[in-house]
């Protein structure tokens, strides 16, 4: 009987739910380049200049105005997401310029104009004793690396649809959403279901998010873009299932 009112309990928190998570709603601003919006913060790596970021107005809209010069860095929040409740992901951006050296599959290439970074919390006890000295090795020499993590990006050439290992640890997994340069200059959205990403990816049950991330770097190629970023959100799905 206790069991069963907890089902019921929870069926109940799970029907109120509002049908959006709001991540980072940058409209809702002022521009002002001289601060970040609230509850998001910069994840630098060691070693490298940080690409700036600021709030800014562009047609009439604050959103978030990333320049990378040669540089890496990416602004996160850290929040706790339940892609059971929340599994589809939405956002939008507008790229400037291509990474003309950016090849998806190369060091000297992991460089993207764009990118929506999902870090996963990952319990680092599930990989092997080799994986987890490696992610310690990498975090004492870059900073933030995830035990699990999905970057949705925008590669040269490289087909939509693709995922593949990051060239730099194959923890992390690149997903390809928009590729070359029919779209430059213009505002795209996209939507992307993360929990069933996740199981097609990794062949289990997803954890929480633990932050969500956006990124705009050149440092591998040394190029210089400006890219914008728009609003982002979750989205409940009560039909979600376990395809």
């Amino acid at each position: 009987m206790l069991l069963l009112l907890l089902v019921l309990c929870m069926t109940a928190i799970s029907m109120n739910l509002p049908d959006t998570l709001e991540v980072g709603i940058f409209s809702r601003y002022n521009p002002d380049e001289t601060q970040l919006p609230e509850e998001w913060e910069t994840m630098d790596f060691r070693g490298l200049d940080p690409t700036d970021y600021s709030l800014f107005e562009k047609n009439g809209t604050t959103v978030i105005k990333a320049v990378s010069d040669k540089s890496s860095s990416g602004l996160i929040r850290r929040i706790d997401i339940d892609l059971k409740e929340y599994p589809v992901i939405q956002w939008s951006w507008l790229a400037e310029d291509i990474i003309e050296k950016g090849d998806v599959t190369k060091k000297s290439g992991d460089d993207y104009p764009v990118r929506i970074y999902i870090i996963f919390d990952y319990d680092l006890s599930n990989l092997g004793w080799i994986q987890r000295n490696m992610i310690r090795v990498l975090r004492r020499f870059y900073g933030e690396v995830p035990g699990r993590a999905i970057n949705y990006i925008w590669d040269k050439e490289t087909e939509v649809g693709t995922v593949v290992e990051n060239p730099y640890t194959d923890l992390v997994m690149m997903h390809v959403v928009e590729s070359g340069t029919d779209n430059l200059n213009r505002w795209m959205t996209y939507e992307r279901n993360v929990y069933k990403d996740y199981r097609a990816i990794y062949d289990e049950e997803p954890p929480k998010i633990g932050g969500i991330a956006i990124m705009t770097d050149t440092d591998d190629t040394g190029e210089s873009v400006t890219a914008w970023f728009g609003d982002i959100i979750f989205l409940r799905n009560a039909e979600l299932g376990n395809e």
